[in-house]
């Protein structure tokens, strides 16, 4: 409390831990209380409401540049349920160094596991954060907020679309518009998993599933069919990548049996896209196993299962095709197609700092 109490340019860092100790709402009275700016990790989507201004996005490889300068420049840093992975934290003896760190955790094995902190409080962060906000009194940071609402400026449309295809955040921001803010996501493992954690909206706890540092492609169709047996009151969205989509493309069967609602939305660029970015940033663009010439029509695909299958090849089809896929309420499949060459950025490289963070593949 002492600490929180000295700082004048506080940030908050939230991880999956919230979302498993069903810590939301206790959240979001310790932001008010302290008047701070969020950030999250992958897995700790959801935990807090991504409308709320306070919110700036993911933090880490590629997490927005607000979040990535905002922790490299705040003088107190509060990582509540997060375990500071190499995917946040890059290089840990650089991380954050300037600030000082607490750390709330349920588990004492992850203090100073993966970067050195200040303080910390071991206990279930429901109870924790109340007797923290207990402890307060409300502060304000008017300075420190503006300069991150000065960093809060989106990429526009006009300057990452490329050749007159579809950018994948055109097709998520129209989806955001479609979907309600109970409805589910699920994702599998790649780039569009990264471009639906920077760009689409979370309201709430449990309404993003994806396997995170598991990397497991194909998780997101059997996520997708649980999220939807399970929540029949909710609609629910895979989006998934055609290299994912391949890897359980037979549980479509599944899904026409019991008639699943799901919109499955692949993000097809016809190549192995996350590798292929490596392999253009980091080896000089020679290409090896990410494009593997595969012909599979989705469309007809979704057909052939007796699933209801539609496409979209530009800008102008997007909301049309997602709004009627919606409104079916049946499975279907909608297939997005989009630049092999698209890439996830901002990109900080494994192991650096925000210091070396790409912002163009130029």
């Amino acid at each position: 409390v002492a600490m929180i109490k000295a700082a004048k340019k506080p940030y908050v860092f939230v991880g999956g831990g919230v979302i498993a100790s069903e810590a939301s709402d206790e959240l979001r009275k310790f932001v008010k209380k302290i008047d701070a700016p969020v950030c999250d990790t992958l897995m700790g989507k959801g935990a807090f409401d991504g409308s709320d201004p306070h919110y700036t996005g993911m933090l880490g490889m590629h997490g927005t540049k607000t979040s990535n300068f905002g922790v490299s420049e705040c003088d107190l840093l509060i990582a509540i349920g997060a375990r500071f992975s190499d995917r946040v934290a890059g290089d840990r003896e650089k991380f954050g160094q300037q600030a000082t760190i607490i750390q709330l955790d349920i588990d004492a094995h992850e203090i100073h596991k993966n970067v050195k902190v200040d303080n910390w409080v071991i206990g279930d962060l429901k109870d924790t954060l109340v007797k923290v906000v207990d402890g307060l009194e409300q502060k304000s940071n008017p300075t420190w907020i503006e300069q991150i609402m000065d960093w809060k400026k989106k990429i526009t449309i006009s300057d990452i679309n490329k050749e007159g295809y579809c950018h994948p955040y055109q097709i998520l921001d129209e989806m955001n518009k479609i979907k309600s803010r109970e409805d589910i996501v699920a994702t599998d493992v790649g780039q569009h998993q990264m471009w639906v954690a920077q760009r689409t909206n979370f309201f709430e706890p449990r309404t993003f599933l994806t396997s995170g540092g598991l990397g497991t492609m194909g998780f997101g169709m059997g996520a997708a069919i649980g999220a939807s047996m399970g929540n029949m009151d909710k609609r629910v969205f895979l989006v998934t990548g055609d290299g994912s989509f391949h890897m359980n493309i037979n549980e479509l069967v599944t899904m026409k049996s019991y008639n699943i609602p799901v919109v499955v939305v692949v993000m097809n660029n016809s190549v192995l896209g996350m590798v292929r970015q490596w392999q253009k940033l980091f080896y000089g663009c020679r290409f090896s196993n990410t494009d593997p010439h595969r012909a599979t029509d989705f469309v007809k695909v979704a057909q052939g299962y007796g699933i209801k299958g539609l496409r979209i090849t530009k800008p102008e089809e997007i909301h049309n095709v997602l709004k009627k896929a919606y409104d079916m309420n049946e499975p279907v499949v909608v297939d997005c197609v989009i630049s092999p060459d698209e890439n996830v950025l901002p990109m900080i490289p494994p192991g650096k700092t925000v210091n070396e963070i790409v912002t163009s593949m130029d």
